[in-house]
């Protein structure tokens, strides 16, 4: 028996479910904030065994209540977090804590994994890709694990990367229909941390392209994507290195809802999590040699310049010398040593003269030291590249 039912729409306007927030000083703990502007919840349940699957979108937290007594695997996926009263209700039907419901909320909440007794809460943050431009989409993920339910809250609707784990549950790939509500939990993890490697494929591509920029032509706008792709990677680091913290808290966790056949996957994907965090390091890395690389790259342009700028003056010096001593303007009448040149015939040719043989003679040096040379072999290799 299944039952199939529309997701919401992608094109819908992405609106912030929850804030980034943290509390005021004073605020009481487990208090549960909402923003006003926060999209309404969409409740979507699929239970599932070897032989039957249904999914049906539910209106009423209770209804998911008899779901949750049957030995089959109910997964409820709540997507945005726009109504505070939907929300205690989940929490009643699920017998959450109140601390439980307050992580749900704070969207800033770090990633980790805590052990209720009977249920576990993993925190995760998940990314996705941009379409049309760098960068990326965070979310935080809420996963409530149970002896036979998983509950996901979603930040917001337009994005997530469970849409393969959903495929398999429908087509009946794999062993997913075969195993607990805990494989469906690494399942979800597992699509969670790869969705890391797309994200910091596009980053080397930048990364690629930034290089070839600044060797051949940097610019003030180069340092400032410089700026911003070291600023995301910072966003990944911390968004990578607590999750990796909690997967290996479940590998190492005594609870007994966790299968030890579940935990060997979770040791694969504690894996696939530093194997992210080493790309993301060594991504940092050469961001940060890409803004050595641009301050040398300027500083060694300057030096061109000033390079020239010497080789013009060491010519023009010299001749503003000559020029400045004949524009005194002695007068000779009243003594043979002020300045007889003045009144000479060939004064005017003879000064010309001067100031040519010492600006050839100081062009012939330049050339011999190989300045000039230099200077145009430099402009030449960087046409080059």
């Amino acid at each position: 028996m299944i039952k199939k039912i529309h997701r919401l729409p992608k094109n819908i306007n992405k609106l912030t479910s929850i804030q980034d927030y943290y509390h005021q000083q004073g605020t009481i703990p487990d208090t549960i904030i909402i923003d006003k502007n926060a999209v309404q919840p969409n409740i979507i349940l699929i239970d599932y065994n070897q032989t039957e699957l249904i999914r049906v979108q539910i209106n009423n937290p209770e209804d998911c209540t008899n779901y949750l007594d049957t030995e089959s695997v109910s997964w409820v996926d709540v997507q945005c977090l726009g109504n505070r009263d939907i929300l205690e209700r989940l929490g009643q039907v699920f017998n959450l804590h109140s601390l439980v419901l307050e992580d749900m909320v704070n969207m800033a909440e770090r990633p980790k994994m805590e052990d209720y007794e009977d249920q576990l809460l993993i925190i995760a943050r998940m990314v996705i890709p941009k379409e049309r431009s760098y960068g990326f989409h965070s979310e935080q993920v809420n996963l409530v694990l149970g002896k036979h339910y998983l509950l996901t809250v979603q930040e917001e609707p337009e994005y997530d990367c469970f849409d393969g784990v959903r495929t398999r549950i429908e087509d009946n790939k794999g062993i997913i229909r075969k195993q607990g509500s805990d494989y469906l939990a690494y399942s979800l993890l597992d699509a969670i941390i790869d969705g890391f490697f797309p994200v910091l494929e596009l980053y080397g591509e930048r990364i690629q392209e930034l290089e070839e920029e600044v060797i051949v032509k940097p610019t003030p706008q180069t340092l400032q994507q410089i700026y911003k792709i070291r600023r995301e990677l910072l966003q990944l680091r911390r968004a990578i290195w607590p999750q990796r913290d909690a997967i290996n808290s479940l590998i190492r966790d005594s609870s007994e809802i966790i299968s030890d056949d579940v935990r060997i996957y979770l040791r694969d994907c504690y894996d696939h999590t530093v194997q992210v965090i080493d790309m993301v390091e060594t991504y940092r890395e050469l961001a940060s040699g890409l803004m050595d690389v641009y301050l040398s790259a300027v500083s060694n342009k300057i030096n061109e310049i000033m390079k020239l700028l010497t080789v013009v003056s060491s010519i023009f010096i010299p001749l503003t010398f000559v020029a400045g001593i004949y524009g005194m303007n002695f007068n000779t009448e009243k003594s043979p040593y002020n300045m007889p040149e003045l009144n000479w015939y060939w004064g005017y040719p003879l000064c010309l003269g001067l100031m040519a043989v010492i600006s050839g003679g100081l062009i012939i040096f330049s050339l011999q030291k190989g300045w000039p040379s230099n200077l145009f072999q430099i402009k030449l290799s960087k046409n080059k590249v």
